[in-house]
């Protein structure tokens, strides 16, 4: 099998993705604003005080509360100028067997290349990914034959996701998981700020015209519920710690860096396909 190496044309354009130990950027806006919060209020200085003396405590200050901001982020998002490749997993070392029974796909099964994409419904930058990326796989690659997509669940942004990744089931049952899980990512809120309460994804169903009765049923009695946490347990033993998560045939799409690229641009997954159709 031929290999590629990473490498950069130009410095990388971070950008987020949520993983399990960051805090969400909103998170950050809504307590704190666009500016790091002061660590205390000021306090005049004393008479005959030399202010030149503060500048080295405060500057080390500000740099802590900039490093400490700093790890909410990953820096695993690049943007048009990375050339991206797909990385074995870092746990076995070796390509992975994702289980794909009863997972939603897209596309013909005896496809070349196989998508599998590990999300959450709360999670902005998989809204991102669905909207730019999501569209040109189906297009470029599944409508012409030359891959499936594969939904898999990774619901840990809290009890909405839960919920939201059980509704997408219970509409499956009806044959509308697609239509249902874009209207979901169509009206993603805040995260776990009611967007996905169980009246609002019972609303939804009722809009997309699904039998009610059962989907409600479906919901209230949480059917789904261990399949959505076997998912998100399965991703995280083949290395899934954020979202999106993207495997080619298998593999982890990474970065220099090894971590995955999360919402990069479909440039960057583009040329990963290209490689693995020409193997």
């Amino acid at each position: 099998m031929n290999e590629f190496e990473p490498q950069l044309t130009d410095a990388p354009e971070v950008e987020p993705v949520i993983q399990l130990a960051d805090m969400p950027i909103e998170h950050h806006l809504e307590h704190f604003g666009t500016h790091f919060p002061p660590l205390h209020p000021p306090l005049p200085p004393a008479p005959g005080f030399d202010k030149t003396k503060l500048i080295l405590p405060v500057s080390i200050l500000i740099a802590a509360v900039l490093v400490s901001g700093s790890i909410f982020y990953t820096r695993s998002n690049f943007g048009e100028n990375l050339v991206a490749t797909i990385g074995t997993n870092p746990n076995s070392g070796a390509q992975v067997k994702i289980d794909l029974d009863g997972s939603p796909v897209l596309g013909n099964a005896k496809a070349p290349i196989t998508i599998v994409e590990f999300g959450d419904y709360q999670c902005p930058f998989c809204q991102r990914y669905h909207q730019n990326n999501q569209p040109m796989f189906i297009s470029e690659y599944v409508n012409t034959g030359k891959a499936r997509f594969v939904w898999k669940d990774y619901a840990f942004l809290g009890q909405e996701s839960l919920w939201a990744a059980e509704a997408s089931r219970c509409a499956n049952e009806q044959g509308k998981f697609w239509q249902y899980h874009d209207y979901l990512y169509n009206n993603q809120g805040a995260e776990n700020s009611g967007a996905f309460s169980k009246d609002n994804l019972k609303k939804f169903a009722l809009a997309l015209g699904l039998n009610t009765t059962q989907f409600n049923a479906c919901l209230d009695t949480e059917k789904y519920g261990s399949l959505v946490q076997r998912d998100t347990q399965a991703g995280s033993a083949i290395g899934v710690n954020g979202t999106p998560a993207t495997f080619i045939n298998g593999k982890l799409v990474v970065g220099p860096d090894g971590n995955s690229v999360g919402a990069a641009p479909f440039s960057v997954f583009k040329t990963v396909i290209d490689q693995e159709l020409k193997k």
